[in-house]
Parts: C-alpha cells; sequence; structure tokens
C-alpha cells in the first residue's frame, strides 16, 4: 500500500504540473514574466541520435532551450536505444532517463514498471493532428490512454525490383512468382504471421489488448494458409530468407527480385537495384482452396515518454513533446532519415519509396502487434512452426494437424491470463 500511494502521489503531482502548464501558457497578455530555473534532465536515446554536437538530438536540446527561456537546462545525454529502452529502464524506473526514446512494443511492460507518463493534454492534441488512427492506438494503454510521442512508424514491407514487375504485379505475390523471384523470411515469428493475420487470426482479441482471449484462428482458415506455404517453400521462384540476410544477400548479387524489409535496408536495398529500386506496401496470396488474402505485417511505433519519476515531469514531458513535434520530425528525417508519422511532413518524403511504402503499410496492409505482455509468450512457438514449415516438417498431409497443435499451443497463455486476474 505504501508503494501505491507513493506512486499516486508521483501521477497527482505530475498531474498538477501538467495542469499548471497548461494554465501558465494560456495568452491572456497579463501573465508575469517567469523566473528562471535551473534543471538537469537526462535523456536516453539511440547512439546514431547524439554521435556528434551536430546530430539530432543535441541539436533538438539547444532548440527547445530557445523555445523555453524559463529553463536553465543541463543535459545529460546516454546511449539506450529504443529496442532497449523497456528492460533498462524498468531496472529501476526512479533512477532511469527524464526523457526516453522506445519501441511501441514495450509499452505494457513500462506501463507496469510506472515508468512512463500519460501525455498532457497539448500533447495529446498535438498527436492527434498529426498521426492516423493506426498510429494513435500504437501508444494507447489498455486503459485508453495516450502514453508517449510518435515520431516514427516501425514495420516491415516489400522492396522490388520494377524492371521485373509491373505496377499491378506486385499486388499478387503469386503473379510476383510467376515472373521473378521473391525472398521472405518464413522462419522468423515477426514475419510469417503476415500470413495468418491476413487470414483472420486475432491476437489477444480484437483490441490486441486482452491477454485471456489468446491467439484464435478459424482451423479451416489456418489450414488453407499452411498448405498454401508448404506449396510456397516448394516453389523454385521462392527463396526462403534468414535473419541474417540472406534475402538482401541475394537480391545484391542479382538472384532475388524482391525482398521483405523495413526501412533499416533502404540504403543497401537502393545500391542493389540502382534505378530499379522500388518499394510497396504487402501483396495479397490466393490459397490452393481458392481463397484471396491481403497479407498484413505487424506494425508498431517509436516514441518519445517522460518518465513520471523525473524530479522535473513539466519539462520532461514538454521535451518529450517537443521530440515528436513536426518542427523536430522533419529535422529527423533529414539529418538520418527516419521516416516522419506526421501527416503534415508526407511531403517531405514523397519521392522516397521506402517511406511511402512504410507509411503505406501501416495505413493499408498491417496489424498492430500487441504491446501486452502476454505477447511475449507467442514469439518462440511461431518461430517454432515457422521453421517446420521452412524445413518440410509440415507438409499438405498434416499441414492441419501440424497448425492445430501450434495454435492449441496458445491456449495456455489464455488460460495463466484468466487465472492471474
Amino acid at each position: 500500500m505504501t508503494y501505491m500511494k507513493k506512486i499516486l502521489g508521483v501521477t497527482a503531482a505530475v498531474a498538477m504540473l501538467l495542469g499548471a502548464s497548461a494554465c501558465g501558457s494560456s495568452n491572456n497578455g497579463g501573465t508575469a514574466a517567469k523566473s528562471t530555473q535551473a534543471i538537469k534532465l537526462t535523456v536516453w536515446g539511440p547512439s546514431e541520435d547524439q554521435a556528434k554536437s551536430s546530430s539530432w538530438l543535441p541539436t533538438m536540446e539547444k532548440q527547445f532551450e530557445k523555445a523555453h527561456p524559463e529553463y536553465k537546462i543541463t543535459w545529460k545525454n546516454a546511449v539506450v536505444s529504443e529496442g532497449d529502452a523497456g528492460t533498462t529502464v524498468k531496472q529501476d524506473p526512479s533512477a532511469a532517463a527524464d526523457v526516453y526514446m522506445f519501441s511501441n512494443d514495450q509499452l505494457g511492460t513500462l506501463i507496469d514498471a510506472q515508468a512512463i507518463g500519460e501525455v498532457s493534454d497539448d500533447a495529446k492534441a498535438q498527436i492527434k493532428k498529426q498521426d492516423d488512427a493506426a498510429v494513435i492506438k500504437s501508444v494507447t494503454g489498455t486503459d485508453g490512454k495516450i502514453y508517449g510521442v510518435p515520431f516514427t512508424g516501425n514495420t516491415y514491407f516489400m522492396y522490388y525490383n520494377k524492371s521485373k514487375f509491373s505496377s499491378d504485379d506486385i499486388k499478387s505475390l503469386d503473379t510476383m512468382l510467376q515472373k521473378g523471384k521473391v525472398s521472405f523470411n518464413l522462419g522468423n515469428s515477426w514475419y510469417l504471421p503476415a500470413f495468418y493475420t491476413g487470414a483472420g487470426m486475432t491476437l489477444f482479441g480484437k483490441d490486441s489488448a486482452t491477454a485471456k482471449d489468446g491467439v484464435k484462428m478459424d482451423s479451416a482458415a489456418a489450414t488453407d494458409v499452411t498448405k498454401y506455404l508448404v506449396d510456397l517453400v516448394k516453389n523454385p521462384n521462392f527463396v526462403v530468407d534468414n535473419d541474417e540476410g540472406a534475402g538482401l544477400a541475394a537480391m545484391q548479387n542479382g538472384t532475388v527480385d524482391a525482398i521483405f524489409s523495413g526501412t533499416w535496408s533502404a540504403s543497401d536495398v537502393k545500391k542493389a537495384l540502382g534505378d530499379n529500386y522500388a518499394a510497396a506496401q504487402l501483396p495479397s496470396f490466393t490459397t490452393s482452396g481458392g481463397k484471396t488474402y491481403q497479407m498484413k505485417a505487424f506494425y508498431g511505433s517509436k516514441a518519445v515518454a517522460f518518465n513520471p519519476n523525473s524530479k522535473y515531469p513539466q519539462a520532461a514531458a514538454e521535451f518529450a513533446t517537443y521530440l515528436g513535434s513536426t518542427e523536430a520530425q522533419k529535422a529527423h528525417y533529414t539529418m538520418r532519415q527516419i521516416v516522419p508519422t506526421d501527416k503534415s511532413l508526407a511531403s517531405t518524403y514523397k519521392n522516397d519509396p521506402a517511406a511511402v511504402a512504410q507509411n503505406d503499410t501501416i495505413a493499408n496492409t498491417s496489424t498492430l502487434q500487441p504491446t501486452i505482455a502476454a505477447m511475449g509468450n507467442f514469439w518462440d512457438p511461431c518461430k517454432t512452426f515457422g521453421t517446420a514449415i521452412v524445413n518440410g516438417d509440415v507438409n499438405a498431409g498434416n499441414a492441419q494437424a501440424k497448425a492445430q497443435a501450434w495454435l492449441d499451443g496458445y491456449k495456455n497463455i489464455a488460460s495463466a491470463s484468466s487465472s492471474s486476474k
């Protein structure tokens, strides 16, 4: 109880500070000049954003200071990547950074650790103006509150050789396989679900946030898709990608015409394809049972959060909001090609195939990657199942039994979640 009282006290203090900030920011023409407050803010982010004094993060800090003369800020920056933030912050939230960048799949962990603050009303208004509903959903907790200010999407899409495939060809994976070679990482549990979620698989309910609902899919559809993948592996025009980048290597040596990856591969793919470089959202596929399904990639976002345990929660919240602002997102793209989520910046990247493909995928051919803790139990069984398909252990004869056994294995997640309530 003592711990909970402490947390409630911190939350109330943050709310009061943010409320005071909202009142103080109104333009009433009669507000007295504020005194300068000396503060210290620790900020965590990836090394690429802070490698030099002219890098994105130090530059944004200088601009924030100019916009907020009420603060005299001592900055302390440290390298903690977005992917490592959840693990690092929860070790000791009271000693963690005041502001940090995180991948949204860690949202549930950060909320459970009381290490992430709900955004202010001003930040909420900014986010709703900047972002599509899908992006906003990626930083919305199971309580319906928004945590973190998105600054880029996180998903994968399709890179392809446009001398091999037309704009119509790329709408269908099967058409592409008739005209060129395609690579996909079936043994990776982040990629494999694209075939199943597109055919109706749900993870933790329609809201992707109800652990007791587990992982569900119609048995006939699961069998149909699994048989399709068994045939896909045997197709001479299909090349199995892997975590070591076999697909990219094959594209670089000219033996593959399409791969599925994210913006992190853009530079390498562009070098490999030259003038034939192109990218697009995911295609559909048609099974032997005559069903056509749209592939759907997992998507999420990367966002900036403030720590409610900060000594300066108001300033921390304001800086987190600034790092996700239109101005900061535009600079992030200019300096590091970090594709913005801000819709008003679409013209900035309209000639960037990877950026357009990423945002098209999130908008049209994706499904939200669940952020709840139960998702941690999804990955290994999925990887095992995908690897079994690649290795031929799953075939047309046992596809129904193997697919059902895979899905049934997730019932333990649902029952464990129910019993813990």
